[in-house]
């Protein structure tokens, strides 16, 4: 198996779970190399639902090793209540779990200040998830952040933590009038965490490069979509990280020399959640139908999301910024009931027609879709097992899509199951 990348090529949510969970049966290590606990990837297994937020979806296969890279932020809290979690349903995890001690920590005042600046933005706000999240990668990127390795090092973890609250509290209480955090709280609390996580922690580039070199396989599990990578999604509404293909070299120490395959993952329409331009939208009484037939509820938060149709413009970008080998569709269920369906194949702009988004997010948001209509297949396709056994309008309806995107589609989907997925 080669060491693959998955991502999303839209705004998040579009199955990415699933798909790494089909293809981490052939491969030796799942690593996820960006985000934190605002992602969530849903596998359900036996008739159980599993939702991971920071564990790679692969810890559901027996023996496979999975690896939190140096790109994620993480919350120790959350970490051990998703390692409880699962040790409750019977799946093994601290022998198969690792945590790159180049990861930066979620602490309290993260939390405390991204809700802070949602609320004082009002109208203005993100969409944030509120769990610290882009505060955490903003430290980083302010180089006071504090790693793993810092954490492990209990004289270096006290001074890191009372540099950062001597600077947090003064923020706390003279832009936001809102309570100070003491450290001794915190100190205690995250001791506590240490003790309990620190038989996982690993030298991730060592690691990694040294299992490829043996003839391991690696797959590199990405969380959200391309539209919301900070440097080229639909800026200011994207996340803290990179969610493109370029990231998981970045997030894990592995160099792009050593990547051999970038599946895309795509629904079958389009969701997106929280704020920001959405060209394909639906109208409120399909958006009604689509979202309560696909369940379109974030894993995370558990907040509805915007549906509507297949934006090829969207994908065709997703498929050169990463540099996409292969597509997995899922949710093509979703649309059986669906007499037509459509296809946004260029955006218009005043008297122009684009061929790409634009940059500007004005520009994003005064863009009208350009659609080419298809007729539904107003069959179910929940029980199909292959490409052939699909109704003849469904499969026109993919091939349309390969032909749009230039790229192959590999997987699809049609339930949530495991089992209702198949290889093209």
């Amino acid at each position: 198996m080669p060491n693959i990348v998955v991502v999303g090529a839209q705004w998040g949510d579009e199955g990415k779970g699933k798909v790494i969970d089909m293809l981490a049966d052939r491969c030796d290590i799942i690593v996820r190399f960006q985000g934190g606990n605002n992602a969530g990837h849903t596998v359900v297994v036996g008739g159980r639902e599993f939702v991971m937020h920071l564990i790679p979806s692969g810890i559901l296969h027996p023996g496979k090793y999975c690896l939190i890279g140096n790109g994620v932020v993480v919350d120790p809290q959350v970490l051990l209540e998703e390692i409880e979690g699962l040790r409750a349903s019977g799946i093994e995890v601290e022998n198969n779990l690792g945590l790159s001690d180049q990861a930066h920590l979620i602490l309290p005042y993260h939390k405390a200040l991204d809700k802070l600046r949602e609320q004082k933005v009002g109208a203005g706000k993100i969409g944030t998830t509120g769990r610290g999240i882009g505060p955490c990668y903003a430290d980083k990127a302010n180089r006071v952040g504090i790693r793993v390795a810092d954490w492990m090092d209990d004289e270096v973890f006290r001074r890191k933590l009372a540099m950062n609250l001597e600077e947090k509290n003064a923020l706390f209480s003279r832009l936001y009038q809102a309570p100070a955090f003491g450290f001794e709280e915190i100190y205690r609390a995250y001791a506590g965490f240490r003790e309990r996580i620190a038989r996982c922690v690993v030298h991730a580039p060592v690691f990694l490069n040294e299992a490829i070199a043996q003839g391991k396989s690696v797959l590199f599990e990405g969380a959200q979509g391309t539209w919301l990578d900070i440097d080229h999604g639909t800026y200011p509404y994207v996340t803290s990280s990179n969610a493109t293909a370029g990231g998981a070299c970045v997030g894990t120490g592995v160099p792009p020399t050593k990547i051999d395959r970038v599946m895309g993952v795509v629904k079958a329409y389009t969701t997106r959640v929280g704020e920001g331009p959405f060209p394909t939208e639906f109208p409120p009484d399909l958006m009604g139908k689509i979202r309560a037939k696909g369940k379109e509820f974030g894993a995370t938060t558990g907040r509805p999301r915007r549906c509507g149709w297949f934006d090829a413009i969207l994908v065709k970008s997703s498929v050169l910024i990463n540099g996409i080998t292969e597509i997995a569709v899922t949710k093509l269920d979703v649309l059986d009931d669906s007499p037509r369906v459509k296809i946004c194949t260029a955006y218009r702009l005043g008297d122009k027609l684009l061929a790409h988004p634009p940059a500007a997010i004005d520009r994003w948001q005064e863009v009208e879709p350009v659609y080419e209509e298809h007729p539904g297949w107003l069959k179910d396709t929940s029980e199909v097992t292959s490409f052939e056994e699909l109704p003849p309008q469904a499969r026109r309806y993919l091939k349309r899509l390969e032909e749009l995107l230039r790229v192959r589609i590999s997987i699809i989907s049609v339930g949530s199951k495991r089992e209702q997925a198949f290889r093209v």
